[in-house]
């Protein structure tokens, strides 16, 4: 049935479309804000989806997103209480966590997150931008690098099976 519900292409269903880029250097620092930290771990990661669970700050989630190479993905999100992320966090997810400080930074009219990865992912730094579609036109900030929105390494649920500090 996730299978199904995952393959259907329907405006009404959401979305994300994301984009991720290395960084030439800390220059987004000078716009960023304080930052906030964020684990997560994964129950279930398959060729159809991932099961996240993710704890942002003061805030936790569960969150549903398809397998699909690429910019386009379908992804689905609900609050769970915090005490019970951690438990699932501790007791079901897949390790290492994925741990990183996420930053925001305003450019050209787009939010950009920047995540600062540390644990066993730490020395990695990667820029994503949301996008309203697939083809949007968007304008770099000189502190973007080479693009690997397509490079699966960096996707969060590879980086919980084999993390940057191992490649």
């Amino acid at each position: 049935m996730l299978n199904q519900l995952l393959s259907l292409k329907n405006n009404n269903m959401p979305v994300e479309i994301e984009r991720k880029y290395l960084l030439r250097n800390d220059d987004w620092k000078l716009s960023a804000d304080q930052g906030t930290q964020f684990v997560q771990g994964y129950l279930v990661g398959s060729k159809a989806a991932s099961v996240r669970v993710r704890i942002e700050g003061e805030k936790a989630f569960i969150n549903i997103k398809s397998a699909t190479l690429g910019v386009y993905r379908k992804e689905y999100e609900y609050p769970i209480p915090v005490d019970e992320a951690r438990e699932l966090l501790d007791t079901l997810c897949e390790q290492p966590l994925v741990e990183k400080t996420r930053f925001i930074v305003q450019y050209d009219e787009l939010e950009w997150e920047i995540d600062v990865f540390a644990g066993e992912n730490e020395g990695l730094v990667v820029a994503e931008v949301e996008l309203e579609a697939e083809d949007q036109r968007i304008n770099l900030p000189p502190w973007c690098g080479q693009e690997v929105s397509e490079d699966p390494r960096y996707y969060n649920v590879s980086l919980g099976k084999q993390p940057y500090s191992t490649w």
